[in-house]
């Protein structure tokens, strides 16, 4: 075990929190599957899906692992090659899309032969913004030009967001968000900004009128997130209002101390209790102090990829870092913000402790490349050490050969003067 620690790179702190949210995941994850175990086999017996959700950390390790030994900068030609792939990815998700327990799930794609089913968002997004930070890092020299970068960064951006907006409206706001805010970080103009957020704001706005005006039009998960948004926005019924009533209970349940471990009661009645609810579930069984735990390990591993962001040494690796690192962060306290209604449902997971097979995937590769930023940091620390411990060794080297000439030469000086060549002479006479 102390090998594989001591084999580990990249910035150690990220890798313990990465772990202890994983660890802390099993007790939530197998405590709220009983409900899913009772409704599939009537037993209760979450053994299973705990063995499921620890294969999926598992293999969400490993692909940390294998990731962070790639140099990071290798996933700037990716990003453009992959992004393309992408699209067709996104456009395949909208017309197949796949059904999970009989409800309407266009957001995914069920693997062939596997039988996984697979968010292609996720991976849409971290591919975007590792092109945005590629973009941002190359242009920095000089201000770009709006028309240039109006085709070259913005209009793959929207692309991207018109193949996500129709299923998953809550990911698409989210990505659009995180590279608004990475176009300011990488010091992209703000009077170009502001016109690409009205831009924005006007093709939704212009989206929701077309769909509001022809429902058939868009077959997908329009009607959903419309619907949500009016939901809560308002006060007409909805079958939302039934998972929030049932997650304000469960943390009203909670209290201080929580329950205890296992003893939730309104995992019986949510839906989503292991997923999309799950941090009520903790409330319920941890009560306010394990809910603030959870947040503050959030906001610490937040503050470890500014830090990781303040290190990198090279614009690309800052941008790297902030365009992962934040949406896992935002993705968690808009979880967080959903169970206690202060936004609407929007269906994201609380990373790395909801059970689920491709969002932990996704979420480890970035993790993963964020952990290479910090691993190539690490190695330029070491080079720059051994560096200095040569230059050290060599400079005492010299001040050895430097010390033994001159005592060399104190010598003959002594000889000279005290030897007198006379003395032989004189001393026979």
């Amino acid at each position: 075990m102390l090998k594989i620690i001591n084999s580990l790179k990249g910035d150690k702190v990220i890798w313990a929190f990465v772990a202890l949210l994983a660890l802390f995941s099993f007790m939530p994850v197998f405590s709220a599957s009983s409900n899913l175990a009772y409704m599939r086999h009537g037993s209760g017996n979450a053994v299973t899906y705990l063995i499921k959700h620890l294969a999926h950390i598992f293999i969400g390790f490993f692909i940390i692992y294998q990731v962070h030994k790639i140099p990071y900068h290798y996933f700037r030609g990716i990003s453009r090659i992959a992004l393309p792939i992408v699209w067709l990815l996104l456009i395949y998700t909208l017309v197949k899309g796949t059904v999970i327990e009989g409800a309407n799930a266009s957001r995914w794609i069920q693997v062939p032969f596997i039988g996984i089913s697979f968010q292609t968002s996720t991976l849409a997004a971290i591919i975007l913004y590792i092109y945005v930070a590629r973009y941002l890092s190359k242009k920095r020299e000089k201000e770009p030009n709006f028309k240039e970068s109006f085709i070259d960064l913005w209009i793959p951006v929207f692309i991207t967001l018109m193949f996500i907006l129709p299923a998953n409206f809550s990911t698409a706001a989210l990505i659009f968000a995180m590279v608004t805010m990475l176009a300011f970080i990488g010091k992209y103009p703000l009077k170009y900004i502001g016109l690409i957020i009205g831009s924005g704001v006007v093709v939704l706005t212009m989206f929701i009128l077309v769909a509001k005006a022809f429902p058939d039009a868009f077959p997908n998960r329009v009607d959903t997130w419309i619907s949500r948004i009016d939901s809560f926005t308002s006060d007409k019924p909805n079958e939302d209002d039934y998972q929030i009533e049932k997650a304000k209970i469960a943390i009203a349940s909670g209290g201080v101390y929580g329950l205890g471990p296992g003893k939730s009661v309104q995992k019986n009645f949510l839906p989503q209790s292991s997923s999309d609810f799950i941090y009520a579930i903790i409330v319920e069984e941890y009560g306010l102090l394990g809910a603030l735990t959870v947040m503050g390990m959030y906001l610490l591993l937040l503050f470890r990829f500014v830090v990781a962001a303040h290190k990198a040494n090279s614009m690309f690796g800052k941008l790297v870092v902030i365009g992962l690192g934040f949406p896992i962060i935002f993705q968690a306290l808009i979880n967080m913000a959903v169970a206690v209604e202060l936004l609407p449902v929007t269906g994201q997971t609380l990373p790395l402790i909801s059970s689920g097979g491709s969002s932990v995937w996704m979420t480890c590769i970035a993790i993963g490349i964020i952990l290479s930023v910090t691993k190539k940091e690490e190695e330029i620390a070491e080079e720059l050490q051994e560096k200095q411990k040569r230059e050290e060794a060599l400079q005492r080297l010299i001040d050895k050969q430097l010390k033994e000439e001159e005592e060399a030469e104190n010598e003959d000086e002594n000889f000279s003067i005290e030897d007198n060549p006379m003395n032989a002479v004189l001393n026979k006479s």
